[in-house]
């Protein structure tokens, strides 16, 4: 089970638990039945991201995260995360919430697609922020 942070031309927030927040994410997963396998999260610019969106997804525009599932059977979680930190911060501040709530969120929110939720239509987006939501919560409660 490994779970690895990249900060890729970006810096480390200060706030940042590496063993707190891989606990948690391990704890997402095993929540929704998932084990961890292999997961990397990439932090970089909104720059490097909006360039994959563009090569892997021919999406044109600026996003916060974007999930690779690389995992051959279901129930495992292999993947890499590219997570924009300038977008979660513009985004925190759209939002009315700190740097670090929506950067856990966003972390969440990865590891959820993974688990096979989507976020797509109406429907499936209220579960997802209900799923964003108790993951935050038990990252609340046990710092």
């Amino acid at each position: 089970m490994a779970i690895s942070f990249h900060f890729d031309d970006v810096k480390k927030p200060d706030f940042f638990k590496p063993v707190a927040i891989k606990n948690w994410l391990k704890k997402i997963a095993q929540t929704e039945q998932f084990t961890i396998q292999d997961l990397n999260y990439i932090f970089v610019t909104d720059d490097a991201l909006l360039e994959i969106n563009i090569e892997y997804l021919n999406h044109h525009t600026y996003t916060d995260i974007i999930t690779f599932d690389n995992a051959d059977s279901k129930g495992k979680i292999e993947s890499d995360i590219f997570i924009s930190l300038e977008r979660v911060q513009e985004n925190a501040k759209k939002f009315n919430v700190s740097f670090e709530h929506e950067l856990h969120r966003v972390m969440a929110h990865g590891v959820l697609h993974l688990c096979g939720y989507k976020d797509k239509k109406k429907a499936d987006i209220a579960i997802m922020r209900d799923k964003e939501n108790e993951a935050l919560t038990r990252w609340l409660t046990n710092q």
